[in-house]
């Protein structure tokens, strides 16, 4: 059977959500957790709808886990509670305070919590008061020196939209395709004065984000003309005046997937290898 689970951390003290040896990663914490709480040896593996970098935050990640039946029937034993809820008040026991799961659902026939996703949502947030981040938002908020235009910010943003192939923004990887669809991508500055990126994708490939804020920011502060982040797409390769933002003020909050008997035709869908029409 297959599990859903629905989570969010602070990235701050995780080298990003994939194992790595000798390092504390989401995945690991999680996967360990789970096989405590479920009694299952060894721990369950994990798949999840986007891998987050080391520092990067999440409110709306998603993963699931195939589990024997028998597992979850015995589960929780004795407890009168239903076993997603028991699910939730037991791993809440045992993960640390910066990983907590809000939702345990089992998944319907078709599920794949990466390949089933139509979309995710990012947000990436910027404090450009010259007194600095408040101290409650350090983690999760950017400092930038300079005053930014959010107008500007928005305009530049707009010439990155739609289906393209965004290798200047990518770190490349044998066999992976950089071919993305940039549903969304626009600045506004929030009630508390941050200036927040909302950046929506069919899917990321690595350091894409960061990079599309990185590429935006000196529009923003006066250092380049609003085009600029379109001639950098052009270009088709990284560009070295592009700095790719920091990862603190980076959070995946939501991922989207489309009525259950759409999923698995969607899972079949992203597991093809994007092209570019042909002009």
């Amino acid at each position: 059977m297959r599990l859903r689970l629905d989570l969010g951390y602070d990235g701050t003290d995780f080298a990003g959500w994939a194992m790595q040896p000798g390092q504390r990663t989401v995945e690991e914490t999680l996967a360990e957790a789970l096989g405590r709480v479920l009694r299952l040896d060894p721990a369950p593996r994990l798949v999840v709808a986007g891998r987050t970098d080391a520092g990067v935050h999440a409110s709306g990640q998603v993963v699931h886990l195939d589990l024997p039946i028998e597992s979850w029937q015995a589960f929780p034993g004795r407890s009168r509670r239903p076993r997603e809820q028991e699910l939730l008040v037991r791993l809440a026991g045992v993960l640390p305070p910066d990983l907590r799961v809000h939702r345990a659902t089992l998944a319907p026939p078709g599920f794949e919590a990466r390949f089933s996703a139509i979309r995710r949502r990012y947000a990436y947030r910027i404090c450009d008061d010259p007194a600095g981040v408040p101290p409650l938002r350090r983690h999760d908020v950017l400092w930038h020196r300079r005053p930014l235009d959010v107008g500007l910010m928005t305009s530049a943003a707009a010439t990155l939209m739609g289906l393209n192939d965004f290798a200047a923004f990518c770190k490349r990887r044998d066999g992976a395709t950089t071919i993305r669809t940039l549903l969304t991508y626009r600045w506004e500055r929030d009630d508390a004065g941050f200036v927040v990126a909302t950046v929506v994708a069919d899917a990321f490939c690595h350091s894409m984000v960061r990079a599309l804020v990185g590429v935006v920011l000196p529009v923003g502060d006066g250092r380049r003309p609003v085009d600029w982040p379109a001639q950098v797409l052009l270009g088709a390769v990284r560009h070295p005046a592009v700095s790719v933002a920091p990862a603190r003020g980076l959070v995946l909050e939501e991922v989207v997937y489309p009525d259950d008997d759409q999923l698995a035709v969607r899972a079949a869908e992203s597991r093809t290898v994007r092209t570019l029409p042909s002009s």
